[in-house]
């Protein structure tokens, strides 16, 4: 009985995997790697897109929220000194001098930072230049910056390589998102009514 026990223990050692098969495992593990990375790359994309939508209709929001609440004109413009530049992150203020521009002594209400590499941001209103800021008067409408009187409706549209959403805001400043690729008509990157 011993016998069959030190055969056995001689089987099972012998039994161990070599450094050929070893190197097949890995071959076949970096070619299903090489072909999941980029299916990966592309979820990761989407995420980070939505994530920048996200961030941006909520300080819409809170812009619109913080002009109905205060009765008065708040502004959410880009962070960019030359206020063009939203992907440079954006801030919620109260532009107490109307110059489109958060000022020392004017109420900083939120700041958000920059959004993730790749992400660009256009924005296209209805009354053309200044594109640079969005604001919003104390009855929760958008306005221009310098008269809470006049309507200012539009898009910001946030891409990504081929991925795009447009977050639209109507005459009444209502705000929606939609996806050009799938919504084709209403969903365009113009300052639609």
């Amino acid at each position: 009985m011993t016998r069959a026990r030190t055969m056995a223990a001689g089987a099972a050692a012998a039994a161990g995997t070599t450094l050929v098969e070893l190197l097949c495992a890995l071959l076949i593990g970096a070619v299903l790697l090489g072909a999941a990375l980029p299916t990966y790359q592309a979820l990761l994309q989407g995420q980070r897109l939505r994530s920048a939508v996200a961030d941006l209709f909520a300080a819409i929001d809170l812009t619109r929220s913080e002009a109905l609440a205060r009765g008065a004109t708040i502004l959410l413009a880009p962070l960019d000194p030359a206020g063009s530049a939203w992907e440079q992150g954006w801030q919620v203020f109260a532009d107490r001098n109307g110059n489109r521009r958060r000022d020392a002594g004017e109420e900083l209400i939120y700041q958000h930072g920059p959004v993730a590499d790749g992400i660009t941001i256009h924005a296209a209103f209805s009354s053309g230049t200044p594109s640079g800021y969005l604001a919003y008067n104390g009855a929760g409408r958008s306005c221009a910056a310098d008269n809470p009187l006049a309507a200012r409706f539009g898009t910001l549209s946030l891409t990504q390589g081929a991925a795009a959403r447009n977050i639209k805001i109507n005459m009444l400043g209502r705000v929606r998102v939609c996806d050009p690729q799938v919504q084709t008509s209403g969903c365009t990157g113009l300052a639609d009514p």
